[in-house]
């Protein structure tokens, strides 16, 4: 299996997210302008959510008209609808992401639909993008465990990302929303999952709430898996599952690929430069 990974940065949207005091725009657009610099293929610059929702987020038309776009690197932002979509092709987003569950009460809590209504939803949005010629990702959430319902089936894993790729989705992200994998039961997941479809469809989404999400990875690594989300200083959590942690941290998960002899292009000066500001953003410094 090849040895070339890929890291898709996730701090400007699943990382702030989370944060309780809005973060000024011209910040959030600093930063994404510095980890333009790190050699990411794909960053994920914001979300096209109701401002009800996640006001951190609010500002997403303005940050992607703010932003200072580098060649070959890819923005994309998540849509949870059609109003959603609409705005971000009409911000010029690379690429867009669809979010569903692998658990009801999940699905509930994090989009106030079933499982089943949030696919509904989702086919508009495919079909558009599919006709403006916008790549579709998928986000499956609590692939391991769910707050509400408790461990989730592998098989009911497996059914949702093999609809997504059904639907239109190029690939899809699996994600450990709660942090409570092991990688024991990552590679019961997995093992699952890949029964439906090919390692190169998938990626990795480990939140580090129990300290795990290095070892979920090296266990995805040996069943195939050679794309992982992750964020800058390890930015994250989740609004609807209380107690999670951040998303990976990108510099951890590159010392990882570096120690297991991956090879991982990225310029790791400048990602500790954006490390710095995101530590500052943390500590409600904003100062451009």
């Amino acid at each position: 299996m090849s040895k070339q990974v890929k890291i898709v940065e996730m701090g400007p949207r699943d990382g702030l997210q989370n944060e309780k005091q809005i973060i000024p725009t011209a910040a959030k657009i600093e930063l994404i302008n510095l980890l333009s610099a790190c050699g990411y293929e794909k960053i994920e610059a914001t979300s096209f959510v109701s401002p009800k929702w996640v006001p951190q987020l609010a500002d997403a038309a303005q940050v992607m008209a703010g932003i200072t776009r580098k060649k070959g690197v890819k923005y994309t932002a998540l849509t949870p609808n059609m109003r959603g979509y609409e705005g971000a092709r009409a911000a010029g987003a690379d690429e867009v992401a669809i979010f569903g569950s692998a658990s009801e009460g999940f699905s509930q809590a994090n989009i106030n639909c079933s499982v089943d209504e949030a696919f509904a939803r989702f086919e508009p949005v495919i079909a558009q993008a599919k006709a403006d010629g916008i790549p579709v990702r998928g986000y499956v959430s609590c692939v391991i465990a769910c707050p509400y319902d408790g461990p989730t089936p592998a098989e009911q894993v497996a059914k949702v990302t093999r609809q997504l790729l059904d639907m239109g989705c190029y690939e899809i992200s699996l994600g450990d929303t709660i942090g409570a994998g092991t990688p024991a039961t990552t590679e019961s997941m997995l093992k699952a999952v890949l029964k439906t479809c090919d390692a190169a469809q998938l990626a990795g989404h480990f939140h580090d709430t129990g300290d795990r999400a290095l070892a979920n990875v090296e266990a995805s690594l040996n069943l195939g898996l050679r794309t992982y989300d992750a964020a800058i200083s390890g930015l994250g959590g989740c609004p609807y599952a209380p107690g999670a942690k951040g998303n990976v941290s990108s510099l951890s998960l590159l010392d990882l690929f570096d120690r297991l002899g991956y090879s991982c292009d990225l310029d790791r000066d400048s990602m500790r430069r954006a490390e710095e500001y995101t530590n500052k953003l943390q500590d409600r410094e904003f100062e451009l």
